[in-house]
């Protein structure tokens, strides 16, 4: 798929901190992990089956053993951690392994539901490295956690030392913390995230709204009212142009912030429910090539994607974002990787922060691209858990049972909680196993509540070129075609 083609049983083996008696959150230079430098030994860190640990040679050394499946079947970690909902924190530790190896470190609650508010995917080498991962936190709580996630590889063993946990905002915190039994014997944290009950049709942002908004000026809108002589423009009309479908945001767009502000409003006039894509992340369709661009540095994206969250404000809206981005990594460097979830990650806390009425999706491929398992860790990876779900079969064409399914594998290797929409806009024939312009495929389903998903949606523009390909030759990506239109109206 491509643009404009395509969107933990541990038991305690040590004992753990007495429960934090400040329910206040700590200053700016507070360290909120006891002995992370292991000068003390191992108390207060606990150790999970399928693991040992001891000090030697003034760091923490911890024997993993081989055969675990998961990477939370073998973890160490510290509970009765205090963190404060709307602060910033920095976790750092320096660590290395026996072997070359991955591994996740969480912070997140230490009892049900184990809902995390920084979870990261990371790589060790058998040199010890520095790692310091910045987040803010979506939890107020005296009864934090945070865990290193070992398991899932041979058995070798890992060695961590100087770790800090510790507040980098001076901001007031919102809610105070509330106070969270610390068990004598940890529960088995899952990989999951606050609990999210998939909404009955029409709630959320539908909720407050009379159905989903119809784009006047969606290309396809434009031909048609251009073109009211074309024997093709009453069929385009009836069958694509009058359907509720994305309006897609990226660096054609302007003054985003004043793009997205109107648009949102004429929606918000009529009583709908606008669809929004954000599409400028730089490098984009790196692998695909033909919907290349995007904004030209990390920080040009970072401006760009805040004033986006803040246009929409309070305003209900759904926002699909990044189409691609979490596809394409097998064409990128490590480092481009890196700087890609950076700019994913804040995309998401900017949606969560200043986008309040809005249910984001962070762009999760097809059913035919990443395995569902590779997909959940980079969707992790990436921030998802900052916003309402992920979206599949953006710009692509497989039916909308294969995508639910797709979708559901990845869902229950996130943990469960996350929620997801479909793109329904050219699958209606299924797909050939081609994405750049095929023929023979079919408008699917129009937008809706429900229906296999949370929601059913056409985020894909119907008779937008995918490239210059397939039935399109000539045809840029984005650009409307009549032709591609009719072809998709009469499944040919």
């Amino acid at each position: 798929m491509r643009l404009l083609t395509r969107v933990l049983a541990i038991t305690a083996s040590a004992a753990t901190v007495a429960t934090a008696a400040a329910a206040t959150p700590a200053s700016a230079a507070a360290e909120l992990v006891v002995n992370g430098t292991f000068a003390g030994g191992t108390t207060p860190w606990w150790n999970s089956a399928d693991t040992s640990m001891a000090v030697s040679g003034g760091r923490l050394q911890v024997k993993v053993a081989g055969g675990t499946a998961n990477a939370w079947d073998a973890m160490i970690g510290q509970n009765a951690i205090t963190l404060a909902k709307g602060r910033t924190y920095t976790l750092s530790f320096d660590a290395s392994a026996s072997a070359p190896v991955s591994a996740v470190t969480t912070v997140q609650l230490a009892a049900s539901p184990y809902t995390r508010t920084l979870t990261k995917t990371f790589t060790l080498g058998t040199t010890s490295k520095r790692y310091s991962l910045p987040f803010t936190s979506t939890l107020a709580t005296t009864g934090g956690q945070v865990s290193f996630q070992l398991g899932g590889h041979a058995g070798f063993t890992f060695s961590v030392d100087n770790v800090s946990l510790t507040e980098t905002s001076s901001a007031t915190p919102t809610p105070t913390p509330t106070a969270t039994t610390t068990p004598t014997s940890s529960p088995k944290p899952t990989p999951t995230t606050t609990a999210t009950t998939t909404p009955k049709p029409g709630s959320g942002p539908l909720a407050q709204t009379d159905g989903f908004y119809v784009d006047p000026d969606s290309n396809p809108a434009v031909w048609v009212r251009d073109n009211s002589g074309d024997s093709r423009a009453a069929r385009i009309r009836s069958a694509i142009a009058s359907k509720p479908i994305a309006r897609w945001f990226g660096n054609w767009s302007g003054d985003i912030g004043s793009a997205v502000s109107s648009y949102v409003a004429a929606a918000d006039k009529a009583g709908k429910l606008p669809v929004l894509v954000a599409y400028n992340i730089p490098g984009r369709d790196a692998c695909g090539g033909h919907s290349g661009g995007g904004a030209g540095s990390e920080a040009a994206y970072k401006t760009w994607i805040s004033a986006f969250a803040s246009g929409i404000g309070s305003r209900p809206a759904v926002v699909v974002i990044e189409p691609d981005s979490l596809g394409d990594l097998t064409c990128m460097s490590d480092a481009a990787v890196q700087e890609r979830n950076r700019m994913l990650t804040y995309a998401t806390q900017q949606f969560r922060d200043k986008a309040t009425g809005t249910w984001a999706y962070l762009d999760g491929g097809n059913s035919g691209w990443v395995a569902a398992g590779t997909m959940a860790t980079r969707l992790a990876n990436a921030g998802v858990r900052n916003v309402r779900g992920f979206s599949v079969n953006v710009s692509n064409y497989y039916t909308t049972s294969e995508s639910a399914t797709y979708a559901k594998a990845v869902n229950s290797a996130l943990g469960g909680t996350a929620t997801f929409v479909i793109d329904t806009s050219r699958n209606g024939n299924g797909s050939n196993g081609e994405w750049c312009n095929p023929a023979g495929r079919k408008l699917g389903v129009p937008a809706q509540a429900g229906g296999a998903a949370e929601m059913l949606l056409w985020v894909k523009v119907p008779g937008d070129s995918d490239g210059n390909c397939g039935i399109a030759p000539g045809v840029p990506a984005g650009q409307f075609s009549p032709a591609i239109a009719v072809r998709l109206i009469d499944g040919t």
